[in-house]
């Protein structure tokens, strides 16, 4: 009997459908010789410590470093049930073919099952990146022999022991030394999501630290043959930041007064340059998270969702997991087939469509940039859009846009840059004229690789000018202005820091080392990362910016700074592309772990943290004061009298934040 063994039920029943295996069982379905069965994503989990001896239900410094000789794996009790049904599957099973998601944790999600199960017997690998009937057939025809893809299990492995070390360890460990410092919270320390953190501590940091500076602008108003524009003043050396911003408002008054009394300004020098920009690539999963974060106000974790219904539920999109937006040169063939599909999908497409050049090829198709996954895009069969709700089709047609833009001419403007003297002083006006409009007919808003970010006065058209002309001064306007603080970040520009977060490093060979590597995380890992901060309360949302909360900056403060550094983690992402690779043993990575753990143990055993702890407030039902918790939904203020007085109060930071949801539940005991 062939066993298929997929991730999730829908792609069970997609998968079942395409090989004709019909009948309905329990948690499977089964044809002639077939039987294709499903996990409910992780059906078995890494065992916590007390799994590994009863000492450690209760936490205690001198028990540290755990360090298993024997990882353990146990089915997960809220699914066991479906676990029991595909041990029995595979168990008569002759062959078995993995169909869990194309990427490190569908191969470890199958792989675990299977080594727990004892299966020995011939695997194979089925590879889809779109569930619509078409790529499974091909896929199917297609079958990887399971050596190709098993790199793939022991990087992820080495992912999840590393989690294990890093997490259950440094958590006890500064959890503890939390407490003999008065820190009463849960200091919950991660692999990826400390580094990621410290992102949000340090910008926040930044934001508090900051201080306005004055400076001042002008505005002059000019014509020429009855057209009006506006040129800016270029103040004199000497009186400006590095930015060129003018600092000394004297300066910028008796330049004011000059080119009002001027009335006309000389051209001194015009120069027109024509730009070509080429559309930006079709979306990977950061991408197109950043940009809905953007321009649609979306989570980063409702972004993923909307894309993996798209993939799953309407089969509209190829697979959403993706690290890359570029595709490979074979789905050239099928671009006649995705374009007349997305005409039936939507009718009101046609004239654009008929109108692409479908022999055009962009730089998105590039076998030599494509990884084990290609750029998000229309898949090749007719979708459903009136089964879409409003923000999947958003988000559809933003991932319908990126890929049809791939066969309209590149985007053509002509700059231009005008010297003038006024006065005495000197202005500059840039003009810009579109000359082919191109793939901006499809995406009208700037894309994710539009670095031009023109503003309005750049993006004027000036007219004909040339030099000696004098243009007549119209209003004159003197601005004062403030150097404003970084923004928060957005969880969009979170993942995007996450994906380059080589600039973050101030080592010069680790900063080229990454250089070209994606950063912490994977595309599949970032959204869980900030969903998991959110949820213990080291971040908060507010409106559509994160912000750290108390907890975190405590956190960030007590442990050591490479459990923090971006850059470490960075490189434990490249040792697990390395074990992907075949160019690193599993072994090999889980041993220098084990050894940094137990030495940071070591080092931090007698240690005392300093911590910058917040005044406790007063309960609001018996004045007792408070103590600072973490439950299930964040940091909170709890009674110091627990059990015996309920009252909780939310965590307020500096800034008049709140620190966790404004919901609370009774303080929990912490462990």
């Amino acid at each position: 009997m062939r066993v298929f063994l997929c991730e999730k039920p829908s792609q069970g029943k997609d998968i079942a459908r395409v090989l004709g295996a019909g009948q309905r069982g329990n948690g499977c379905y089964s044809g002639a010789g077939v039987v294709v069965t499903w996990c409910i994503g992780h059906l078995v989990e890494a065992v916590p410590p007390e799994g590994y001896g009863e000492q450690y239900k209760r936490w205690a410094i001198e028990q540290l470093p755990i360090l298993p000789e024997r990882w353990r794996v146990e089915p997960k009790a809220a699914t066991a049930a479906q676990f029991k049904v595909v041990q029995q599957l595979v168990a008569k099973a002759g062959e078995l073919v993995i169909a869990t998601d194309a990427d490190r944790e569908g191969e470890m999600i199958a792989r675990e099952i299977i080594e727990l199960c004892g299966y020995r017997g011939p695997i194979q690998r089925l590879w889809l990146s779109a569930l619509n009937d078409a790529s499974i057939r091909k896929a199917l025809g297609a079958l990887k022999p399971s050596a190709e893809t098993l790199p793939l299990y022991f990087s992820a492995l080495a992912r999840s022991r590393a989690d294990w070390l890093i997490g259950m360890n440094l958590s006890r460990l500064f959890t503890l030394l939390g407490r003999q410092a008065g820190y009463s919270g849960v200091l919950s320390v991660g692999r990826v999501q400390t580094p990621t953190l410290k992102l949000v501590v340090d910008r926040d940091r930044e934001i508090a630290r900051f201080v306005c500076v004055p400076f001042w602008a002008i505005e002059v108003a000019l014509s020429h043959a009855g057209q009006p524009f506006v040129a800016s003043w270029t103040p004199p050396q000497g009186s400006t930041d590095d930015a060129g911003r003018c600092l000394q408002q004297p300066v910028a008054q008796q330049a004011a007064e000059r080119l009002r009394t001027a009335g006309s300004a000389q051209v001194l020098s015009v120069e027109t340059e024509r730009v070509r920009e080429g559309p930006p690539l079709p979306f990977d999963l950061g991408t197109l998270q950043e940009v809905c974060s953007k321009q649609l106000g979306l989570d980063v974790q409702e972004t993923l969702d909307i894309a993996q219904a798209l993939y799953e539920t309407h089969k509209a999109t190829t697979y959403p997991r993706s690290d890359s937006g570029y595709l490979p040169e074979s789905m050239l063939a099928e671009v006649p087939t995705v374009l007349d599909s997305l005409v039936k999908t939507d009718p009101s497409l046609r004239p654009l469509i008929e109108r692409l050049d479908r022999q055009l090829r962009s730089r998105a198709w590039n076998d030599g940039k494509v990884s084990a996954h290609h750029g998000i895009i229309p898949t090749l069969e007719p979708a459903n859009l009136s089964a879409m709700s409003e923000k999947e089709l958003a988000v559809y047609r933003l991932i319908r846009a990126h890929y049809l833009a791939q066969f309209l001419p590149h985007h053509e403007f002509d700059r231009t840059m005008a010297q003038f003297s006024c006065g005495g002083q000197s202005l500059a006006a840039v003009g810009k004229q579109i000359a082919v409009t191109g793939w901006r007919e499809v995406l009208a808003t700037p894309g994710p690789d539009d670095a031009d970010g023109e503003d309005a006065q750049r993006s004027q058209v000036l007219p004909a000018l040339h030099a000696g002309l004098s243009c007549p001064v119209g209003k004159v306007d003197l601005k004062a202005l403030k150097t404003l603080p970084p923004k928060p970040y957005t969880q969009g520009e979170l993942i995007k820091a996450m994906k380059t977060v080589a600039k973050f490093v101030t080592d010069p060979r680790l900063k080229q080392k990454l250089r070209d590597t994606t950063g912490i995380g994977t595309e599949a890992t970032r959204a869980n990362i900030i969903n998991g901060l959110i949820g213990r309360g080291y971040l908060v949302k507010k409106g559509r910016a994160v912000r750290a909360s108390d907890a975190a900056f405590t956190l960030i403060d007590a442990v050591p700074s490479a459990i923090a550094d971006p850059g470490t983690t960075a490189v434990w992402e490249q040792a697990l592309d390395m074990i992907e690779a075949g160019q690193m043993a599993l072994d090999t990575f889980i041993e220098k772990q084990s050894v940094w753990v137990g030495q940071l143990v070591q080092q931090y055993r007698g240690a005392t943290l300093s911590l910058k702890l917040p005044p406790a407030p007063a309960c609001p039902q018996c004045g007792t004061p408070m103590q600072q918790r973490t439950g299930k939904s964040g940091a909170f203020w709890s009674c110091s009298r627990y059990p015996d007085c309920k009252g909780t109060l939310p965590i307020e930071s500096p800034t008049g934040r709140r620190s966790a949801p404004r919901k609370r539940r009774a303080a929990s005991k912490a462990s």
